[in-house]
């Protein structure tokens, strides 16, 4: 019997006692018996209460929530449930739906909307929040369930957390999190507000218990004894990627996993798709036992290794501390690299938080009786205990022992840094409101006069009164740029709302200014030239300047473009100080810079608060189209492996930034395709980040059967055929750019297998340079009018022709395009049947 068969039929009253009893039967149904912290709270939840459940990890937190959303129904409210990331909003979508039925529960994220009209919905903090402020106590949420409440302190998301607190008196809420610290102070806040008693039920109790040691042995020893004795899964932390990646790397020399284990990996990987370099390595460390995971790498790679360990197939995962938001995995014992990181700003010590969010993930009800956590003592301790015990029971040698020090410089860590982390609790939450362009647009969808409602959530936050002065002057200078740039215009009188402004300019239903340099990209648009054989990359060159900079991309163009540099100094006989000089003014691509300068220039007189956020110009989307690349080719290109989780996350937010910021005004049919073949990209390489929410827009049964899991791939590339012309087109100009470069060996690497190996394109290239010196590669070059296609239902036939200087157009590629080989492949299969003159045209 599902959790819905037990409701309370509709139109009835619903007695506490007999809601809560019906809901604890169905839980000892499931062979489960509450703990105390659980039914505490469920009392709570049953009689209108607000709770804060602070409680360790694996302590039951998600029996609560589920028991609240079935109070929440019982009495005909709906209710919300919220997660810092989407895969945790994924993980609980799918859990309610098996609870609730797919009728009854729906997914709101910022791609797309899943079932939004369904009483039970789960969604980001910021989708909860960005509804707070356009309905405020209008809205129809009658319950708010949040998940990993500790994000309420993030400095850049804490925002999300604080504004349904602040903007929904009328919902009641659950907070939960295993590392709260002190929450007083929530408690009376939140009864003041909602006019409801807000409980708090605390517990250090773990069903699980965790064995904290301090391991002064070399890391490969401390391994190996946890392997022997019993202790995997094991979930090796480290805070830089390129650590954890050489430790994963380092274990594929140790035994970790048996044949028959390594057996079940492989079948429970099946064909899973893994891209060429970095996926090739993971696919040999996870057939070996061994997984990694952090932030750098693409979302399904994550997934797979999420779920593989889920199943209990890895022995060792070694990763960064991104496995300690929440996901529910399986892990006996976490072993710590280290306890400081680089936050950004300066390498420091672990906060209490973090150390505990991450020390939670061992040891799991169902799995574990007791859960494990290693500190591995930094390296010159390590080195220190060696040779004290080399030194033995002689006192003398142990005398003339010199002890290794930590490296100058460096914020290291001791035993007792150690024992303050594990015996302390959680440091309290402190505000992180911020006041954005995004909140007042919000603002405006709501009746009554947006200025002052703003002014009151801020006065009304959780912000000290110094905070709350700077955020109004905030609030002031947001809202004059937002005036001066035409984005709202103030009404001669209210409407029938209330509302003293409204928006002039033409967007789409789904616009967002979702950069704070988006005003600044509106203005800017207006300069491009709509006529300009470049106007869409120019519009994507606005965009791009508008988003945060993906530095580990832009550093190896860098690092490319200085070493293409030095290598034409040194041909040109450019002596080393001058070359050097020189260098310095060699940077990452940086297109209309000084359009994009200029501009913001005169922009910045009329809204001199952009000044902290001035636009930074690079191309790595426009970078990618000129060459005409596929994402495996420009991770190869720039040696961006470890960060193509990141990169394809920034090609996401392009994609966002181009559908929601660029009116309608500004589009032209060019633009739209390069928007198009950039979200097929997207989805090509990773599905996840779109597809995932947008297959179930309508679930039903079957549709949730057949969700998208890790291994499901993309839909096939045919399908969007507007993108599919790019990447075809795209794919046959890569060709011109590498044969206009005399690249024979890349061109062979392309077409080998069609019989077009180095040889036979250098071959078929003579005729063309008899004839001609050069083969241009601009705008006409790439235009539509040189690429010729013919569509058949099994495959296209295409030809790109040459830009030839004389304007003879009488030479090119000609090649075939096999559409189920590019379904498989998740790109355009191109065969290149011929390269020189093209009869007949």
């Amino acid at each position: 019997m599902s959790l819905h068969d037990r409701l309370p039929a509709p139109g009835a009253t619903p007695d506490p006692d007999e809601v809560y009893e019906s809901f604890v039967g169905w839980v000892r149904e499931q062979g489960l018996e509450p703990y105390p912290a659980q039914e505490e709270a469920l009392i709570e939840l049953v009689t209108g209460s607000n709770v804060i459940l602070a409680t360790p990890t694996g302590s039951g937190k998600s029996l609560v929530a589920a028991g609240a959303h079935f109070a929440a129904l019982a009495d005909g409210r709906r209710t919300f449930y919220t997660a810092p990331i989407k895969a945790l909003v994924s993980e609980k979508f799918f859990a309610l739906v098996e609870s609730f039925g797919a009728e009854r529960v729906g997914m709101l994220t910022g791609d797309a909307a899943v079932n939004p009209d369904a009483p039970i919905i789960c969604c980001t903090a910021e989708v909860l929040a960005n509804q707070a402020l356009r309905q405020g106590p209008t809205a129809d949420i009658g319950q708010v369930v949040m998940d990993e409440f500790h994000f309420y302190a993030e400095p850049d998301r804490g925002w999300a957390w604080q504004v349904p607190l602040l903007e929904l008196p009328q919902a009641q809420f659950l907070l939960m999190s295993a590392t709260l610290g002190d929450v007083s102070r929530f408690v009376d806040d939140l009864t003041k507000r909602t006019g409801r008693t807000t409980t708090l039920i605390s517990s250090t109790d773990r069903p699980v218990p965790l064995y904290f040691s301090y391991a002064t042995t070399p890391m490969h020893d401390t391994l190996t004894e946890l392997l022997e004795t019993n202790r995997a899964p094991i979930y090796v932390v480290h805070f830089t990627q390129a650590a954890a990646m050489e430790r994963a790397q380092a274990l594929t020399s140790v035994n970790v996993a048996s044949r028959g284990q390594r057996d079940r990996i492989a079948e429970a990987i099946g064909d899973f798709r893994f891209n060429a370099g970095f996926g090739k390595v993971l696919s040999k460390l996870l057939r070996h036992g061994v997984g990694v995971h952090h932030a750098g790498m693409l979302p399904r790679y994550r997934r797979l290794v999420e779920t593989l360990a889920q199943a209990g197939l890895l022995t060792v995962i070694c990763g960064t501390d991104t496995l300690g938001v929440g996901i529910n995995v399986p892990i006996r014992t976490v072993v710590l690299s280290g306890l400081t990181k680089f936050d950004g700003t300066r390498q420091r010590h672990l906060k209490v938080r973090e150390f505990l969010q991450v020390a939670g993930r061992a040891g799991r009800a169902g799995y574990d009786t007791a859960g494990t956590v290693v500190v591995q003592a930094p390296d010159h301790e390590v080195e220190n205990e060696r040779l004290l015990a080399r030194a033995g029971d002689d006192e003398k040698k142990k005398k003339r022992i010199v002890r290794k020090k930590p490296p100058e410089g460096s914020v290291s860590w001791t035993r007792q840094t150690f024992e303050r982390l594990s015996t302390s609790p959680p440091e309290p939450l402190s505000s992180s409101f911020a006041v954005t362009h995004s909140m007042v647009l919000n603002l405006l969808a709501r009746p009554g006069d947006t200025f002052e409602t703003l002014k009151n959530l801020i006065e009304t936050s959780h912000e000290e009164p110094a905070a709350k002065e700077r955020h109004l002057a905030r609030a002031e200078e947001i809202w004059d740029a937002l005036l001066t740039a035409g984005v709202i215009e103030v009404l001669p009188e209210p409407d029938e709302t209330g509302r003293t402004v409204r928006l002039t300019v033409d967007l789409q239903e789904n616009f967002a200014l979702n950069q704070p340099l988006s005003p600044f990209a509106l203005a800017a648009f207006e300069v491009l030239d709509p006529e300009s054989e470049t106007y869409a990359l120019d519009v994507v060159s606005v965009v791009e300047a508008t988003i945060e900079n993906p530095r580990p991309v832009l550093s190896s163009q860098q690092f490319k473009a200085r070493g293409e540099a030095v290598a034409e100094m040194k041909a040109e006989g450019i002596e080393y100080e001058e070359r050097m000089e020189l260098l310095e003014e060699v940077t990452h691509p940086q297109p209309l810079r000084d359009l994009i300068e200029g501009t913001f220039e005169i922009y910045r007189q009329g809204h001199p608060w952009v000044a902290d956020f001035e636009p930074t110009p690079k191309s790595v989307v426009r970078d990618m189209y000129e060459r005409a690349m596929t994402f495996a080719e420009y991770v190869s290109f720039y040696g961006l492996a470890r960060s193509e989780g990141l990169l394809l996350r920034y090609l996401s937010d392009v994609v966002k930034a181009l559908r929601q910021t660029v009116p309608e005004s500004a589009r032209t049919d060019e633009l739209n395709d390069l928007t198009e073949w950039l979200g097929e990209l997207v989805r090509q390489t990773d599905s996840s980040l779109i597809d995932e929410w947008e297959s179930l827009r309508s679930p039903g049964p079957e549709a949730i059967a057949a969700s998208p899991t890790h291994l499901t791939g993309p839909p096939p590339v045919t399908q969007n055929l507007r993108a599919f012309t790019v990447l075809v087109r795209n794919a046959l100009f890569r060709r011109v750019e590498l044969a206009a470069r005399e690249r024979y060996d890349e061109l062979g690497a392309l077409d080998v297998e069609a019989g077009w190996g180095a040889d036979a394109w250098a071959d078929a290239m003579d005729g063309y340079w008899d004839e001609h010196d050069e083969l241009p590669t601009g705008p006409d070059a790439r235009g539509p009018k040189l690429f010729l296609l013919e569509r058949g239902s099994s495959a296209w036939t295409v030809r790109q022709i040459f830009d030839d200087p004389a304007g003879d157009h009488d030479w090119g590629i000609s090649a075939t395009v096999d559409l189920a080989a590019s379904d498989e492949a998740g790109a355009a299969v191109v065969t290149v049947t011929s390269v020189g003159r093209l009869d007949g045209v």
